[in-house]
């Protein structure tokens, strides 16, 4: 898509790192992810695994490892049907602390009027990323037993988003007093059969309402060149911003697993022999999707990568480095606040000096 024109805004509001941005002309967001892309460059996003935990502890610990990497964190939905923490929650916590997430919908737990009241709620809550995805079936879960739902499909949720955006109604017709201002994706997969059809469910995709999307993981760069260069022949790359999926392979015995276990992605021999060959098989996986990366971002039409890295996500700062692919450019980053350290030094003080003083004397005294 054309960058825009205008100079660069700033990507954090001055008020503070949890309130919304000021809107810009032509965006139907307040986010940072939306604003990158549109003045042409070089988007970085990634997956935050959710934890089997109440504790938000578990998922600031876990973001905190792309901080200055990465310009939007998606929150996963329960992937592969099997139960974690809710991808709203996790939404929630991270824009309190500032970060940029992207909500990921999915259809098979939640029926219309459930999935229009968390939109509503996310974007309350300053989400202002949403991709939707159909969702695998309940059979490749741990609780196989759960009952689908699938009120809608990938395509009715966005245009059900898009209504409720651009029209301020609900697919009742009922009237929206403020409508979520949100920048909406979806998932795309040029790696699986039938791929002349694949740049064909990109177009329908962006005429149901898709701004960007991101890419199953992308191990075959000869395969993901010829789609993108079919959906460029499209004009599909005027209409949205397209980010491949890159990630490493952990060892040649996962590379083998994940072919013959999870549908749609497509994993090479060559990959995999150059993994065998390997002495150090996690460090090569990583060298794999550095060298990935850094040819994928020749390709015209990319505009991103969205780097997936289960287990490994200690490496994603790494990989975004040594691909060079932020040219210099330092995404958001919480950095500290000029009162923590005051505030840390008071409790540490309170609690070594004052130990017969109570949690309520504490507290008081600290924020004072």
């Amino acid at each position: 898509m054309t960058p825009s024109p205008r100079p660069p805004q700033p990507d954090e509001n001055p008020a503070g790192i949890d309130l919304p941005l000021d809107p810009l002309p032509g965006h139907s967001s307040r986010g940072r992810l939306e604003r990158i892309l549109r003045r042409g460059e070089f988007a970085v996003t990634t997956e935050l695994n959710p934890p089997d935990s109440a504790d938000p502890e578990d998922v600031y610990e876990r973001a905190k490892v792309f901080d200055g990497w990465v310009d939007a964190i998606n929150a996963v939905d329960a992937s592969g049907a099997n139960c974690h923490m809710s991808s709203v929650g996790i939404c929630a916590l991270l824009t309190r602390m500032g970060y940029a997430p992207v909500y990921q919908i999915s259809c098979r737990d939640r029926n219309r009027i459930a999935i229009q009241g968390d939109v509503l709620g996310a974007a309350a809550m300053g989400v202002a990323n949403m991709l939707c995805l159909t969702g695998d079936g309940v059979q490749a879960g741990d609780q196989p037993g759960a009952k689908p739902v699938f009120d809608l499909d990938c395509m009715s949720l966005l245009e059900t988003v898009r209504t409720m955006r651009d029209e301020q109604k609900f697919l009742s017709g009922r009237k929206l007093t403020t409508p979520p201002a949100v920048f909406l994706g979806a998932a795309i997969n040029p790696f699986a059969p039938p791929y002349e059809f694949r740049p064909h469910r990109l177009a329908k995709k962006i005429a149901a309402g898709a701004q960007f999307v991101q890419s199953q993981y992308c191990f075959d760069v000869p395969m993901f060149r010829e789609y993108m260069k079919r959906v460029n022949d499209l004009g599909l790359t005027e209409q949205c911003y397209v980010l491949c999926g890159v990630g490493p392979l952990a060892s040649a015995k996962t590379a083998r697993w994940i072919r013959a276990n999870v549908p749609g992605i497509h994993i090479p021999d060559a990959v995999i022999a150059r993994l065998e060959g390997a002495a150090d098989q996690k460090k090569e996986g990583k060298q794999i999707a550095i060298d990935i990366i850094n040819e994928v971002k020749e390709i015209e039409g990319v505009s991103g990568i969205h780097v997936m890295a289960y287990r490994q996500e200690e490496f994603v700062a790494e990989i975004v480095h040594e691909s060079g692919v932020l040219k210099g450019r330092r995404p958001w980053r919480r950095e500290p606040r000029p009162d923590d350290a005051m505030v840390a030094e008071r409790l540490d003080h309170i609690l070594h000096d004052s130990p017969t003083e109570t949690p309520q004397a504490i507290v008081s005294q600290a924020a004072n």
